[in-house]
């Protein structure tokens, strides 16, 4: 490192001497031919006329000088910001499959060219940019296509309908398709703004004190219809706790990492939700005897419009968005979500959120 700090000042010392000395060579050379000037016109000059012509041809001939020196000197130079500018250009275009050659940006003479972490720069923010595109294509085409089947479905119902002839009890059971295909719709157009908010940055956040215990016994209460409908037993082991955090946000949370449960856990199944804390973290844990989760599959769960068994797409219908937007209200409160699952045995979702005093987020 030394080395290479005492071989950078060494050039720029070099290159600050080259400058002056051209300089020194141009206007001396300016008053010489100024001084031939005046002497072949036939005129004398006040010192000062004298003085100002010699300098203006100084400077004339520094600058062509410089110039030639450039043209013939820098031939690299110049291609590199040619090629730069023409990167530049394409990624405004939209085109981020273009990167900046590294040989552009490397001399045998010196360790590092002075352009190597712009080179470098301007790559890493071309993938990265092929990436935030690769996945927005990938968005808008699962967005697409969650919206084109209840679409379809409704539109297909939609001219059953208008059959004359159709039995009531038929025609009831295509209005009643018809509605949930609407609430699905419903349901993923509030998930995508939600999602959407959330990751903005821009999200309303306002912690709280508040029982969390209770929020957790309320949440069961309200899907009460879901579980017994089923039959399946869910049981509550919640300690006494105070929490500081977003109430309506962590409600959501818990709904859906409930819903889920209640949603792949065959009828007669088991449900059952754990609370503790200690002095610095509070930690709910949700297990459910559903139908697990492959371990190749465990990796994507909190991905956008994921499912990680489309088995489930056709059994129950979803929009793939819970997780993500579970995972995106934990990450908001300093937290962390984890999941073990096995296929066939259930699964059990963790969450590991910091516990704060009130006015400390």
């Amino acid at each position: 490192m030394r080395e290479r700090r005492g071989l950078n000042v060494w050039r720029i010392g070099w290159r600050i001497a080259s400058a002056l000395a051209a300089a020194f060579a141009a206007f001396s050379l300016g008053y010489l031919v100024s001084a031939w000037l005046y002497r072949e016109i036939g005129v004398k000059p006040s010192p000062y006329l004298w003085q100002m012509t010699s300098v203006a041809i100084g400077m004339l001939l520094f600058g062509v000088t410089g110039g030639m020196i450039g043209r013939v000197a820098a031939p690299r130079q110049r291609a590199f910001v040619q090629s730069v500018i023409e990167v530049i250009r394409r990624l405004a275009k939209g085109d981020f499959n273009v990167r900046v050659d590294l040989g552009m940006a490397e001399d045998p003479r010196v360790e590092h060219h002075p352009f190597f972490e712009l080179v470098h720069s301007i790559n890493d923010m071309a993938q990265e940019l092929a990436q935030l595109e690769q996945m927005r294509q990938e968005f808008i085409s699962n967005v697409s296509h969650e919206i084109q089947s209840p679409l379809t479905s409704i539109v297909g119902f939609v001219d059953a309908l208008k059959q004359p002839d159709l039995a009531p009890d038929q025609r009831n059971h295509y209005l009643q398709i018809i509605e949930t295909e609407s609430r699905r719709l419903s349901r993923l157009s509030d998930n995508l703004l939600k999602l959407t908010s959330l990751e903005s940055g821009y999200h309303p956040f306002h912690p709280e004190s508040y029982r969390l215990d209770r929020q957790l016994r309320d949440v069961v209460l309200s899907l009460e219809p879901l579980w017994q409908r089923k039959s399946i037993q869910v049981d509550l082991d919640l300690a006494s706790t105070s929490f500081v955090g977003d109430r309506d946000l962590l409600n959501q949370v818990w709904i859906n990492l409930l819903a889920n449960a209640i949603k792949f856990t065959p009828e007669g199944g088991f449900v059952r939700i754990a609370l503790e804390t200690n002095d610095m973290f509070v930690c709910v844990r949700l297990q459910d005897t559903g139908i697990g989760i492959a371990d190749d599959e465990k990796i994507h769960i909190f991905e956008r419009f994921y499912k990680a068994d489309k088995a489930r797409a056709r059994g129950e219908s979803g929009s793939g968005l819970g997780l993500s937007i579970v995972k995106r209200i934990v990450d908001m409160h300093g937290g962390e979500i984890a999941v073990d699952s096995q296929l066939g045995q259930g699964t059990t979702f963790v969450v590991k959120l910091p516990n704060r005093e009130s006015g400390s987020m």
